[in-house]
């Protein structure tokens, strides 16, 4: 069954906030900040009994725990220096805790998987003057990591699940990796590297944050319907972030993010696809854009996604 996860934002979980949120149709919340759970702030790794009260909590609100992050391989693990272990030892104890907390999918970030982009980053005004992130790409040949760079971070990538995944395969939580963001062709995960993920560790523990918004960057609507046949038959789809946008870096060397409705994806035929893969995870609506009379919090921007995207599965499943 397609539910709806909303992120947290580092928003304080008022009992507002979390009746608000039901109210208006999500599901689950994904916390995308790596510090967010109890206790990873305070010793490098969440409070085992701290994350299992916060998500009684919330499910006592009618919402539960979609994804968490793991902390964050910073430059310092990708360069082995000073630290890197203990760096890793903290994912490690997270893992073993999310797992022991029963969480679904816990997401790795490791620093420098986009490298030097060169990317021209603006804010782009659409309909009734909501804004929206765009980026044009103005690289140079300079920026372009070599084949060496390249391999040492993946090198590093590996090292690290190498270590991961018996976790994840123990406490039976999956390990999911998002695309290179912004996916040039030359980051780790911004293209066909997305798929050596996969390759290298072919554990039914191990897949995908599939970011419909990020792959439509980097190549359309096209791309997305191909990859998503191809992901979602293996079953490597664990959630998906949804995200209309114009434009790519194929087409058009640049892109402009949109409201759901209101760019070149028809998110009702990638709802379909999804569904004919097998998938029935969660949709996450991402990237919301500025609305008019919005607040910080963005709720007008969060209801409306959330409704939009409510609408599409009531509709596909009608």
């Amino acid at each position: 069954m397609l539910r709806v996860s909303i992120f947290s934002h580092n928003a304080e979980l008022t009992d507002t906030f979390l009746r608000q949120r039901v109210a208006l149709g999500a599901d689950a919340i994904d916390f995308g900040g790596d510090r967010e759970m109890p206790g990873v702030a305070e010793q490098g790794y969440p409070d085992l009994e701290g994350v299992k009260a916060l998500r009684r909590r919330l499910r006592s609100f009618g919402i539960d725990i979609n994804r968490v992050t793991l902390p964050n391989l910073t430059d310092e693990f990708v360069e082995n220096r000073v630290g890197a272990q203990d760096e890793l030892e903290n994912v490690c104890k997270a893992l073993r805790v999310y797992g022991e907390a029963r969480l679904p999918i816990a997401r790795q970030r490791v620093e420098g998987d986009v490298f030097n982009q060169m990317m021209r980053a603006s804010q782009t005004v659409h309909r009734g003057g909501y804004l929206a992130r765009a980026e044009t790409l103005v690289r140079e040949p300079a920026a372009i990591p070599s084949a060496a760079q390249l391999q040492k971070w993946w090198d590093r990538f590996c090292y690290a699940f190498e270590q991961m995944v018996p976790i994840a395969e123990e406490y039976d939580i999956k390990l999911a990796v998002h695309p290179s963001d912004t996916p040039n062709l030359e980051t780790p995960f911004g293209g066909i590297g997305f798929h050596r993920v996969i390759d290298a560790f072919p554990s039914t523990q191990v897949g995908y944050v599939y970011c419909i918004g990020t792959r439509a960057e980097a190549g359309g609507s096209s791309l997305v319907m191909d990859e998503i046949n191809n992901y979602g038959r293996k079953g490597k789809i664990f959630m998906v972030h949804m995200r209309n946008v114009r434009g790519s870096l194929a087409t058009s060397g640049g892109y402009e993010e949109t409201l759901l409705d209101d760019g070149d994806l028809n998110m009702m035929k990638i709802l379909r696809e999804l569904v004919k893969v097998g998938f029935d995870g969660y949709i996450n609506p991402d990237h919301i854009p500025s609305i008019p009379g919005d607040n910080t919090t963005h709720d007008i921007g969060w209801g409306y996604s959330i409704g939009y995207v409510k609408a599409l599965i009531t509709a596909l499943v009608a």
